[in-house]
């Protein structure tokens, strides 16, 4: 009988990184999206059947946020993008790592590119914080 391999995923175990601050108060759910910005890697495609490849220099990335409404990370995303609309100096590294599953994902700059809305009502709501960066690296393991 063949071994069944079993892997086990744990949200404890992603951890996010802004500068010196550990982001807490994470959603209750889907909490984090990173997205490249760049098209990566181009083709064209000649009518003789000639392929062209292009890779493209852009490698930033766009990275969603989503925290409790109660997350002191809210705060402190509030405070980098309060400084860098008044001075521009609320640039920051970035790190995220999933311990268990490999992926690290870092950059020397980033920024919050808009405030997070606010909802409000019975019950306590989402904040969703997007941050972009200038290159990063991105690795799977």
């Amino acid at each position: 009988m063949p071994s069944v391999k079993v892997k086990t995923y744990n949200s404890r175990e992603v951890v996010v990184a802004i500068g010196t601050h550990a982001v807490s108060g994470l959603a209750d759910d889907s909490f984090l999206t990173i997205s490249q910005v760049g098209n990566g890697i181009m083709s064209k495609f000649g009518c003789d059947g000639e392929v062209a490849r292009a890779i493209d220099p852009n490698q930033s990335y766009q990275v969603q946020l989503t925290l409790l409404q109660t997350s002191d990370s809210s705060k402190y995303l509030q405070s980098l993008y309060d400084r860098d609309i008044e001075s521009g100096d609320g640039i920051f590294p970035i790190l995220i790592k999933d311990i268990k599953g490999g992926l690290v994902f870092s950059s020397e700059n980033a920024w919050v590119t808009k405030q997070a809305d606010r909802g409000y009502g019975k019950d306590t709501n989402n904040r969703q914080w997007a941050i972009q960066t200038a290159n990063a690296t991105l690795k799977d393991g």
